[in-house]
């Protein structure tokens, strides 16, 4: 049984709206994605181009390494900054994600508190570079990148990791969004199938509206007991705005934009999906398909929404009531 099939009874289903996998296939990656397009979102490294170039902040890139002769220079490379992410360029479901939050003479520590050393580092590039993390198999290259200091707004919410909100955009307007908090049986990774706890955002107000964990309804972490329903999202048009956007950058019409909030710099995009899964209907407790089509049923007309009019509509159109 699928995961949608066990979320309620096929009628429900469908008088929800949910949208199943064939569908979000057929009728809306094939038909708005340009597949000459997925390789600006499938490659990490070419998102963060892309999005610094459209003037959007993005962590900081400390280097990359793109052959097993450089493996050694990790350490050199970051030997000044205190945390730090090892990322495959193109890797996909959070696998091969490596963060460190300290290191010190060649001992370098895991949010968990595990420690690592040199040896397992340049084991963790190698099998990155031969493409063990990564879409297809295919060979890729290592990014490292600042760690993030995530807002502190956010502490109980998540367990050693950074959460993030993922925010389906379709055709240049936000219509569903999720934060993905990790927990202690998702390794730290914001990563729902692992287990990471995915809460249903109002797009109207950033405000938490359902929470589940392995697609079933909670009201506190798993972790740190953190009432979930407390969860508002800061800096909400902002990140709203900064998600829209990415219609502009990629010129997909129908993507994932998976954001962040540096305590410092504010949202920041993580990575964009051009394949999102649909995991955000069960956090949301409602299906995309109504969403979808009123924006597609949305008049052409001489003046094309810029992304703050794009995110003001979406918020008068979606905007939801707190279910808890």
């Amino acid at each position: 049984m699928n995961l949608l099939a066990r979320f309620t009874s096929p009628n429900k289903l469908k008088e929800r709206g949910i949208m199943g996998m064939n569908k979000r296939n057929h009728s809306y990656i094939g038909r708005y994605n340009d597949r000459s397009l997925y390789p600006l979102v499938d490659d990490k490294l070419k998102t963060k181009f892309i999005a610094q170039q459209a003037g959007a902040t993005v962590p900081d890139l400390i280097g990359v390494i793109d052959s097993q002769g450089s493996v050694k220079n990790i350490h050199d490379m970051v030997k000044d900054w205190p945390g730090f992410v090892i990322k495959p360029a193109q890797g996909s479901g959070g696998k091969g994600i490596l963060v460190i939050i300290k290191h010190k003479d060649g001992i370098y520590v895991k949010p968990s508190g595990a420690e690592i050393n040199k040896q397992d580092v340049e084991r963790h590039i190698t099998n990155t570079l031969a493409g063990l993390f990564s879409l297809g198999g295919k060979n890729d290259v290592a990014m490292v990148e600042n760690l993030i200091q995530f807002d502190n707004v956010f502490d109980g919410f998540s367990f050693e990791g950074v959460p993030d909100v993922r925010v389906i955009v379709f055709k240049g307007y936000p219509v569903m969004a999720m934060m993905r908090c990790s927990t202690s049986a998702s390794d730290g990774k914001a990563n729902l199938h692992q287990g990471a706890v995915g809460v249903g955002i109002d797009i109207a107000s950033g405000k938490a509206v359902r929470a589940v964990q392995f697609n079933q309804p909670i009201e506190h972490h798993p972790d740190t007991e953190r009432l979930l329903s407390e969860l508002q999202v800061p800096n909400w048009n902002k990140l709203l705005t900064l998600a829209a956007s990415a219609w502009e950058m990629t010129g997909l019409g129908y993507m994932g934009t998976d954001m962040v909030l540096d305590k410092v710099k504010g949202p920041m995009v993580l990575e964009l999906n051009a394949r999102p899964g649909l995991a955000i209907q069960i956090a949301n407790g409602c299906g995309l398909l109504p969403r979808l089509r009123h924006i597609e049923n949305i008049g052409t007309s001489a003046h094309t929404p810029t992304p703050e009019e794009r995110v003001a509509y979406a918020a008068h159109q979606f905007g939801v009531k707190p279910k808890f």
